[in-house]
C-alpha cells in the first residue's frame, strides 16, 4: 500500500497490508473489548473523547501537513477539519449520555421503556477526501454509544489511518476497541461476512455504496451509507447576486471540489443569469492553486491521476455535447495532479456535467426559467445530498428547502455543511441513514422495547 504526494508524485512510504490472520486477531480483539467497553459508564467513555479531542489540537498542525502530504488538502482546510474532528468527539462527550438516556413510554404494562445499547463492532469503509472527519464523524457517537470501531480507510491516506488508531489509543481508548486495518477493497467483504461484525458504515462512491449494501444485506448486517452529490445551488431572481457568487464559488472549491456536498450545478434564473455568471467565474478565476502545503493555496492537487484524468474526461465531454467553456477545462503542464477551476455553462441534459457527479474544482451552470423550473432542475437528479437555495425571501427560501428540494440538507443563504448539532445525511442515490445529532448516535444500538408487568 502507497502513499504518493500528488502534488509531486513522489513516493511518501510504503505500508505493508494486513494479512487475513491480522484481520482475524482485530476482529477477535475487538469483540472482546468491546464486551468491557459495554460496561463502562458514559462519564468513563466520555473522558477518553475529551482525551482525544485534546490531542487532536495538540497535534493539528501535524495532521494537517499529513493530509496535504498524502491527498493533496490545503494546509489552512486541514487544520480546520482536525479542529472539526476534535469538536465531534467533545460534541458526544458532552450529550451522548442524555441522547441515549432510556425513555419511558406509557402502556398497559406496569413500566415500559426504551432502551439504546450497544451493536458491538462497527466496520467503517472511509473515503480519502476528509480522512480525519470522515472517521471521527462515525467514531465518536459509535464508541460513546459502546460499540466497537474497525476502519478500513482509503488506500492512498495510511498514515491519515494510523494516526487516528493512534489518537484514540494515546487517549486511554482500550486496546483493540479501535483498530486500524490496512488493507484493500477486495478484503472488505470477507469482513463484512464475518459474524463478530454487527454492523457496516461507508461514505464513499455510489458503486461502493452498492457493493456494501449487497454484501450487507446478504448477511442481515444494519448499514449507514453516505454517498455522492450532485448538490443544486438555486439562485433567484430576488437574490443577492454579488453574495450568492461569492458563496456558490468557495462552496464549489472546498477541498479542491472534492466533496460529496460541494457545489456542483447552479441552477439560475435566466433573469440573473448573465450578473451572476460573469461574478462567479470572477471568483473562481481568482482562487490560488498551487502547493497544498502554501499557507495562500485555496486549491491543491486532486488526489490520483485517475480521478483528474476522468474529471477531464467529463468535462471533454460534456463540451462535445454543447457546453460552453468559460474558464478552465484544460490539464495544466508540470507535475502533480492538478486541475484548474473550471466553469462550463449551456449545460443540458445528457451530458456528464448535468448527469453525474463532477468530483473536482468543475462547476456547471444551467439556465432556468423560474423558480418553479429552478427546482425542477435542481431535483431533476438521481442523487439527493446537498442542496442551496438563495433568495432575498427568507420565508420562500424557507419553504422550498423544506418542502420543495430533494435532499437530506437544504441550506438557505449558506452552503451546505455538517455539523454535529445537526443530521447529516441523503436520499436517493446519496444513500440512507443518518450521521451526527441524536440521528446518528441511535443509527448503530439497539433500540430496545422493555416490557415489565
Amino acid at each position: 500500500m502507497q502513499a504518493i504526494n500528488p502534488a509531486t508524485g513522489e513516493l511518501l512510504q510504503e505500508y505493508p497490508e494486513a494479512t487475513t490472520e491480522v484481520v482475524d486477531q482485530a476482529l477477535t480483539a475487538a469483540v472482546e473489548a468491546q464486551n468491557r467497553w459495554r460496561r463502562a459508564s458514559f462519564a468513563q467513555r466520555a473522558a477518553v473523547l475529551e482525551r482525544a479531542a485534546s490531542k487532536l489540537r495538540q497535534r493539528r498542525e501535524e495532521f494537517a501537513r499529513l493530509a496535504a502530504l498524502e491527498m493533496g488538502k490545503p494546509i489552512r482546510e486541514g487544520r480546520a477539519e482536525v479542529d472539526k474532528c476534535a469538536w465531534v468527539c467533545e460534541h458526544y462527550a458532552k450529550h451522548a449520555a442524555a441522547m441515549l438516556t432510556p425513555e419511558e413510554v406509557a402502556s398497559d404494562a406496569r413500566r415500559s421503556f426504551v432502551t439504546f445499547n450497544p451493536l458491538g463492532v462497527v466496520l467503517a469503509v472511509m473515503p480519502w477526501n476528509f480522512p480525519f472527519w470522515q472517521v471521527f464523524r462515525f467514531a465518536a457517537p459509535a464508541l460513546m454509544a459502546g460499540n466497537a470501531g474497525l476502519l478500513k480507510h482509503a488506500s492512498n491516506v495510511p498514515g491519515c489511518a494510523l494516526a487516528i488508531e493512534e489518537v484514540l489509543g494515546d487517549a486511554g481508548l482500550p486496546k483493540g476497541l479501535f483498530r486500524t486495518l490496512l488493507v484493500g477493497s477486495r478484503a472488505v467483504e470477507a469482513i463484512i461476512a464475518d459474524p463478530r461484525v454487527a454492523a457496516v458504515t461507508l461514505t464513499g462512491s455510489e458503486a461502493a455504496g452498492r457493493a456494501v449494501a449487497a454484501c450487507a444485506g446478504a448477511h442481515l448486517k444494519k448499514t449507514v451509507l453516505e454517498l455522492g452529490g450532485s448538490d443544486p445551488y438555486v439562485v433567484l431572481a430576488d437574490a443577492d447576486i454579488e453574495r450568492a457568487a461569492a458563496v456558490c464559488a468557495a462552496a464549489r472549491l472546498i477541498n479542491s471540489g472534492q466533496s460529496c456536498i460541494a457545489a456542483k450545478r447552479f441552477v439560475v434564473e435566466r433573469a440573473v443569469l448573465e450578473p451572476f455568471t460573469a461574478l462567479f467565474v470572477e471568483h473562481m478565476r481568482a482562487a490560488r492553486v498551487g502547493d497544498p502545503l502554501a499557507e495562500e493555496t485555496q486549491v491543491g492537487p486532486l488526489a490520483r491521476v485517475d480521478l483528474r484524468d476522468e474529471l477531464h474526461a467529463q468535462v471533454q465531454a460534456s463540451i462535445a455535447r454543447g457546453a460552453r467553456c468559460l474558464l478552465g477545462g484544460e490539464i495544466p503542464p508540470g507535475p502533480g495532479v492538478f486541475y484548474p477551476p473550471t466553469v462550463l455553462t449551456d449545460v443540458a441534459p445528457g451530458m456528464p456535467a448535468w448527469e453525474e457527479e463532477l468530483f473536482g474544482p468543475v462547476a456547471a451552470i444551467i439556465a432556468a426559467a423560474d423558480a418553479e423550473d429552478a427546482v425542477r432542475i435542481a431535483n431533476d437528479c438521481r442523487f439527493g445530498l446537498g442542496a442551496a437555495v438563495f433568495t432575498e425571501d427568507a420565508a420562500r427560501g424557507e419553504r422550498l428547502a423544506a418542502e420543495e428540494l430533494e435532499a437530506g440538507c437544504c441550506f438557505v443563504n449558506a452552503a451546505v455543511r455538517s455539523d454535529p448539532r445537526l443530521p447529516f445525511g441523503g436520499v436517493k442515490a446519496s444513500g440512507y441513514g443518518r450521521e451526527l445529532s441524536h440521528y446518528g448516535l441511535k443509527e448503530f444500538v439497539n433500540i430496545k422495547t422493555v416490557w415489565v408487568g
